[in-house]
């Protein structure tokens, strides 16, 4: 590659990571990425043969990842997501730490069934919802708002279908999603355990011990349905305070079914994306079997462009990889890593929670696999240096806003509620549960393969 070309590739690399990090106005991360991949073809650094390479490896994981999407919008559609936050409020029967733990457990099941990026967009909403209706003062708030959002992050370590940069970086390492869960699940969990006991410690002080009660559908005086989500009179209509519990079961059938189904497919050669796409097929189907309903609200509110954004970062980080930026790396972990298993997941990990922390935990995954894979490592070493990249990118991440995609979603969020959350107070958080919980993770990975292997 001529000299030009590299300073080039940094170049676009840089202004396309402070875009991402900064997204001025809103502005949506498929536009940087495209502009910056665009460039990079039109200069030649990037050839033909480069970009269809790609297209095969990006494609599978961000069509699965826009099924789930496409899947989530379903459910809110019925009213999934409502029924949720209502119940969540009676289940908590006037407990501050109920909640809390209920909370949890939502962003946690809504990334595993869903991904990170979609589960904070949908929990985050809710979460303000709920401290608002509870008229819970800013700092008993923040126990919810901050675990949720880590929570439902960290949360897309354990099964691999649940980030977009994972699935791609699964492909280019020859892992298949059921020997990932195999290897992983465990650690990751028990990282996930450490960081929700040490939140609830951390806040112990600051959620309410009581919280007000309400029922889940009240009458108001004039006779209409009534519930405490309710923000317009809109919302007051049988669609969304009735529920078709015969749908309702069917969808949420279908979406574990699927779940299950990803990784049976594996198992007879099925790709994933046709998985994902028979799922959203059934569940439309279904829908308007039920209710007549179209396909306008999911044409218009589905993030089509994950597909572009996933294939311009792709494009961005390969030309990287080939300016050179991944031989640094491999010349700096090489030597460590040759100590032995340990050592490995040591500088694999840590090395990733830098450079996500840096430059964003998506380019730096797929750059540290590109290094990785340039290790000329054994299969399971191989795999190994893999998780424990996932881990620094997953977990190790979130010790500072920008580490990932998703909370740079939720600091956004956060703004348009007009809620003020400033680094200091994140990062006071995430300085003590973050390197406990990753420390944990990565010793729990070498344990846990040496016990299975």
């Amino acid at each position: 590659m001529p000299d030009y070309q590299l300073w080039l590739t940094f170049g676009v690399f840089i202004i396309t990571v402070i875009f991402l990090m900064w997204r001025p106005g809103g502005l949506n991360e498929s536009i940087p990425t495209s502009l910056g991949a665009l460039l990079l073809i039109l200069t030649g650094v990037s050839s033909l043969g480069h970009i269809l390479g790609i297209f095969e490896i990006v494609s599978g994981a961000a069509i699965t990842i826009l099924s789930t999407i496409v899947m989530s919008i379903i459910l809110d559609s019925i009213g999934f997501f409502r029924w949720i936050a209502v119940n969540m409020i009676e289940k908590a029967r006037g407990s501050g730490f109920q909640l809390f733990w209920l909370i949890l457990l939502l962003c946690f099941l809504m990334t595993i069934f869903f991904n990170n990026d979609g589960s904070i967009l949908i929990t985050t909403p809710i979460i303000i919802r709920i401290c608002s209706m509870l008229r819970l003062k800013i700092h008993q708030q923040l126990p919810y708002l901050i675990s949720g959002a880590l929570i439902a992050t960290a949360s897309s370590a354990p099964i691999g279908l649940s980030n977009l940069a994972n699935l791609i970086a699964l492909k280019m390492v020859g892992l298949n999603l059921n020997t990932y869960t195999q290897m992983m699940f465990v650690p990751s969990m028990l990282g996930i355990i450490a960081m929700t006991l040490l939140l609830l410690y951390y806040f112990r002080r600051s959620i309410p011990k009581v919280i007000h009660q309400f029922p889940v559908s009240m009458q108001s005086s004039s006779g209409s349905s009534y519930h405490p989500l309710k923000t317009t009179e809109s919302e007051s209509d049988n669609s969304k305070t009735n529920v078709d519990w015969w749908l309702f079961r069917v969808c949420i059938g279908i979406v574990v079914l699927i779940r299950a189904g990803y990784f049976l497919a594996e198992q007879i050669g099925v790709h994933m994306e046709i998985v994902a796409i028979t799922g959203v097929v059934l569940m439309l189907a279904v829908r308007w079997y039920r209710t007549r309903s179209g396909l306008k609200d999911v044409v218009t509110q589905t993030p089509w462009h994950i597909l572009l954004f996933a294939f311009s970062i792709y494009i961005i980080v390969d030309s990287l990889h080939r300016a050179g930026m991944t031989t640094w790396i491999t010349e700096f972990t090489g030597p460590i890593a040759e100590r032995g298993n340990a050592s490995l997941i040591a500088v694999s990990g840590l090395l990733l929670t830098v450079l996500s922390n840096l430059f964003n935990n998506l380019p730096s995954v797929m750059i540290g696999t590109f290094a990785v894979t340039d290790l000329h490592l054994s299969d399971t070493q191989l795999h190994l240096a893999y998780l424990a990249n996932i881990l620094g990118s997953d977990i190790g991440a979130l010790l500072t806003p920008i580490g990932t995609l998703a909370t740079l979603i939720w600091m956004y969020i956060l703004r348009t509620h007009h809620i003020r959350v400033s680094w200091k107070q994140y990062m006071k958080v995430t300085f003590i549960v973050i390197p406990i919980s990753l420390i944990i993770s990565l010793f729990s990975l070498y344990i846990w393969v040496a016990m299975l292997y």
